[in-house]
């Protein structure tokens, strides 16, 4: 009897120390590894946002750790396959909606964030943004940026070509062929000067939309066939040979990106597909250009023809938390994110980035952004970019079709088969 006494006097006296201890932990140092692209405007304003949030909540440490978006994609699936991913990360949907998929990622508590409700969340943003990140009635992510791309136009190129820049842009893609071959400068094969060239790691974004206006499909409305209308297909895959070196050698996946010389007015790219951050780029790395005026943005070309007027894909990409943070973890990293996120307006007119909210979209600082206009009427005519547990295979599959015709000899027919049965196999394991 004595001893069961003790045994209950000692727990009496554990218990409140192990409810102490839990809270200790709870509310203890908190360290939280975000990894995110590269963007020298972006980090700028992230830094001092991690100086402002750590100052308020001293419990927490960010380390902020940025990386080329094309090595991002490998370092955080490297990373998770070896269950070390980082606490917070963001990618392009296309390459992040498997993390969803595949239960990699923890929902967000919305009153952990100040929302009474999803439904309160939701109603945060413009209709359906939410929906690529949302699952089963639980939201897993929120969007750093919602991005689409138009054709941006260096004007002391096209003038040196005796065009007029205002006039003479291309509106179709057969006009980018005829236009790019006045622009073109080239030493013997090597070119010199680009008149365009595409975004090739981002074939769901700019390359896909060209074949849907063609009447061609990635997936069938009902889901069961992949690779939807030949004839689509086979234009687009013989454009693409006919552009790249074997062709009328205008341009090529083994040249540096369009996008990254554009800003240095160098002479050596007269157009680049490229996003509205990239105005918010051109005033921070060349003042010079951007005040000059010497570039104008303008839509996504169509092929002449074309049976659906279709732009660009847009795509967003997602702030997300490791499901295997543990719960106090997640939670700072969810705070963090809304801490960041409550700064729209600086992100648009610091970065020129659009995180879509309602009340940003209506705001007189993005209506007073130079071309958002164009932006604007091309998230009209475009969509979401193709997202599922598998697109980033598929995106693989249109890489090695439009690289081999480009740079192997292979024909359009015979890379339109190989895509073709490839991708029915990825869809048929799904």
């Amino acid at each position: 009897m004595k001893k069961s006494i003790i045994v209950l006097m000692i727990l009496a006296l554990m218990v409140p120390a192990l409810f102490a201890q839990g809270a200790q932990e709870q509310q203890g140092p908190i360290t939280l590894k975000f990894w995110t692209h590269e963007d020298p405007n972006r980090t700028r304003i992230e830094e001092k946002y991690i100086l402002e949030f750590e100052a308020a909540n001293p419990n927490i440490t960010i380390e902020r750790t940025t990386q080329a978006s094309t090595k991002l994609i490998e370092l955080v699936q490297t990373a998770f396959a070896a269950n070390a991913g980082p606490d917070i990360f963001n990618l392009s949907i296309e390459d992040e909606f498997a993390y969803i998929a595949n239960g990699r990622v923890a929902p967000i508590d919305p009153k952990v964030i100040g929302y009474a409700n999803t439904k309160a969340l939701l109603d945060t943003y413009m209709d359906g943004i939410l929906d690529p990140v949302t699952m089963d009635g639980k939201i897993y992510g929120l969007p750093l940026e919602l991005t689409n791309w138009c054709i941006f136009i260096n004007k002391n190129v096209f003038k040196s070509a005796g065009l007029d820049p205002e006039k003479d842009y291309p509106k179709t893609w057969e006009d980018m062929v005829k236009i790019s071959q006045k622009l073109v400068i080239r030493q013997g094969d090597i070119l010199v000067r680009r008149g365009f060239d595409f975004r090739y790691p981002y074939y769901l974004v700019a390359f896909l939309p060209m074949v849907e206006q063609l009447g061609g499909q990635l997936i069938s409305d009902d889901g069961k066939t992949a690779i939807v209308n030949d004839a689509a297909w086979l234009k687009f895959l013989t454009y693409m040979q006919q552009w790249g070196p074997s062709g009328l050698n205008l341009g090529s996946p083994t040249y540096k990106n369009a996008r990254s010389l554009f800003n240095k007015n160098n002479n050596d790219i007269g157009m680049a597909t490229t996003g509205l951050y990239q105005i918010g780029r051109i005033k921070a790395e060349n003042p010079t250009f951007y005040d000059s005026k010497e570039w104008m943005v303008v839509p996504f070309p169509v092929f002449e023809g074309a049976v659906k007027d279709v732009a660009a894909s847009f795509y967003g990409h997602y702030y997300m938390v490791n499901a295997q943070s543990n719960k106090a973890t997640q939670d700072a990293a969810w705070k963090f994110i809304a801490f960041m996120l409550s700064h729209a307006e600086e992100y648009l007119t610091e970065v020129s980035l659009i995180q879509p909210t309602k009340a940003l979209m209506a705001s007189a600082a993005y209506k007073n952004v130079p071309y958002s206009e164009v932006f604007t009427k091309d998230f009209e005519r475009g969509h979401i970019v193709y997202y599922g547990k598998s697109s980033s295979e598929f995106q693989t599959l249109i890489r090695s079709a439009v690289e081999s015709v480009m740079l192997s000899g292979v024909t359009p027919e015979k890379a339109l088969a190989t895509l073709k049965t490839a991708a029915q196999e990825l869809l048929d394991e799904q």
